[in-house]
């Protein structure tokens, strides 16, 4: 039954809004533990859904792609600004969660067709 709902739930989305969410909250309350605990409440998350649903390796990979994309948008928002740094890396991250796990679920493919 668990396994079965899990299969429904993309990750795609939480992984973005936890990049997305952590940031804003950080830069509203201005204080970036409360950013902090945004972010790693979704990223938490997708890891208890991909440990259940895709296994360690899938896991493993997805969430260093996410800790490598929080790490890509401090650099990166030198370069473009803050706000367009956190949508693009929130936006690749989602592309991969979606490639990589959530694409597998044949509920989640049926959806976008």
């Amino acid at each position: 039954m668990v396994n079965s709902r899990l299969s429904q739930i993309a990750t795609a989305p939480i992984a973005a809004a936890g990049l997305i969410g952590g940031f804003g909250v950080a830069v509203a309350t201005g204080s970036r533990p409360l950013g902090a605990v945004v972010l790693a409440g979704c990223g938490l998350t997708c890891i208890a859904i991909w440990l259940r649903r895709d296994g360690r390796r899938t896991t493993a990979l997805l969430t260093a792609a996410g800790l490598f994309a929080f790490a890509a948008s401090h650099g990166l928002g030198l370069l473009i600004g803050a706000w367009p740094s956190v949508m693009l890396v929130a936006a690749a991250t989602a592309a991969l969660c979606w490639r990589i796990s959530d694409a597998r679920r044949p509920g989640l493919r049926s959806a976008r067709s």
